[in-house]
């Protein structure tokens, strides 16, 4: 609904609840109140619900709101900060700055979308009129069905169809009528985003959040997008648009990345994205339960010392900890990896996937509920369109595979680094003089494999097996 605007009379004012769209361009919510009069932009910290933020992805915040606010500022606005609840948050905020209407894009997640559907009811009981836009997918969730009008589980269809929705072209950024005067803020650093012990060098290094950074990003990606098939999946290659954290911020939209590049192998990741957010929002129990509910009686082997081996990236598989050190120094890990990682836990391990996806959404600078929960469901096989149950990857093919040259194993595992390549990524195989000439010490400075592959792998089929009786 467009609010309906007399131009001779006084100019109203609207807050926008600024939430995971940290951006001023291709923003539904910002345009309506740029188009409504005033304009107070707002973010609001209520890090409750069952998925309280992670570390890194508070890191990201931190950084992403002072980058929005300085982009405001060039606008001559400002970012007002306040700490929640919502209703009562936003109802001061109103009567501060004489607001008539809080507007805010929709995000999906199944307890926002039931505290949205609240705030925005008791709001408009007290007067206020409010709209929430769709500002951060390609399509809304309930219009994408199958041919039964039910919800897809399947991605090939799936995309298909989302392949024939018209994409709108991405908006620019409105200009902002600021009020005659602003209210109180926080600041950035009150809400203590950032760790008091500081071991966030690697992010520093690797990343740029904000709106600017997400735009540089998309522009060195199209330049060489033409590649991304061939190299997507070696992890020593920058042939990944490196997009993700930026998309789960909302610092860029999926339809400004739709149109930037016309590749369809990366325009089927984006709807991948899409088909997370789909399953999420209706498939609501999905980031605590399988989706298969044969899955709820799996025989998981829960094991804290294992468990902690993995974290740490000290399994003794080259590629599982290369991919585990990167996540922690930098926030990421290359999705091959991921999936490799992520098949040695519960594959290998046979520790819950649900272990795993809490340990990523702490660590990953790009955590998006939708995303983390597909992607462990489908390498556990309990989810939508997931892997067959009798595939499990090998750690020493894959490393051999994706990274035969070494060089992501050496970068991140730098104390076999000397090991030659054809014995890299099983070291436990090269011979004692190749391991002396390579000052590599299994068990002292490089550890041996916490389990044998091999018969990791008929345990893990034997266990498959039980969910068939």
């Amino acid at each position: 609904m467009k609010p309906i605007v007399n131009p001779s009379a006084p100019r109203p004012t609207a807050i926008v609840w600024f939430r995971r769209d940290l951006r001023l361009s291709d923003n539904p919510a910002l345009e309506a109140a740029a188009k409504l009069g005033k304009v107070v932009p707002a973010y609001l910290w209520d890090d409750g619900g069952p998925w309280p933020m992670g570390a890194a992805s508070k890191w990201w915040l931190h950084q992403s709101l002072t980058a929005l606010q300085r982009s405001l500022e060039k606008l001559g606005s400002r970012l007002i900060i306040r700490c929640g609840p919502a209703l009562e948050a936003f109802t001061e905020l109103a009567e501060e700055t004489g607001a008539t209407h809080i507007f805010w894009n929709r995000r999906y997640e199944p307890a926002h979308i039931e505290a949205d559907r609240k705030t925005k009811e008791q709001l408009r009981q007290r007067g206020l009129g409010v709209e929430s836009f769709p500002g951060n997918l390609l399509a809304e969730p309930w219009t994408i069905q199958n041919k039964a009008g039910k919800p897809f589980q399947v991605f090939t269809p799936f995309w298909k169809t989302i392949a024939q929705v018209e994409i709108a072209p991405p908006t620019g950024t409105p200009k902002l009528i600021s009020p005659q005067s602003w209210p109180s803020s926080l600041t950035v650093t009150d809400l203590g985003l950032e760790p008091t012990v500081d071991w966030t060098k690697g992010m520093r290094e690797a990343w740029q959040p904000g709106e600017a950074g997400a735009q540089k990003r998309l522009d060195q990606f199209a330049r060489r997008a033409a590649n991304y098939i061939a190299e997507r999946d070696l992890p020593d290659r920058d042939a990944t648009s490196l997009l993700s954290p930026h998309l789960a911020f909302g610092e860029i939209t999926p339809r400004q990345i739709w149109h930037a590049t016309n590749e369809e192998p990366f325009r089927r990741q984006l709807a991948w994205r899409e088909f997370a957010h789909h399953l999420l929002f209706h498939f609501p129990q999905t980031p605590d339960a399988p989706l298969r509910p044969e899955f709820a009686r799996f025989p998981w082997k829960m094991d804290a010392r294992l468990l902690r081996a993995w974290t740490k990236g000290q399994t003794g598989y080259p590629i599982v900890d290369a991919g585990m050190r990167q996540l922690w120094h930098t926030g990421y890990m290359h999705n091959r990896v991921r999936m490799v990682a992520a098949s040695f836990l519960v594959k290998d391990l046979l520790i819950p996937w649900q272990e795993g996806a809490r340990w990523f959404w702490d660590t990953l600078v790009d955590a998006d509920l939708a995303n983390n929960t597909l992607g462990w469901q489908w390498v556990a096989g309990c989810g939508a369109d997931a892997a067959p149950y009798f595939r499990i990857f090998h750690p020493v093919l894959q490393g051999e595979k994706f990274d035969g040259a070494g060089n992501y194993v050496r970068k991140w595992v730098p104390e076999i680094a000397a090991l030659p390549d054809a014995w890299l990524h099983k070291p436990w195989e090269a011979p004692a003089d190749v391991r002396r000439k390579a000052d590599v010490e299994l068990g002292k400075n490089y550890p041996r494999p916490i389990v044998d592959h091999a018969e990791a792998r008929v345990r893990a089929l034997a266990a498959l097996g039980t969910l068939k009786r």
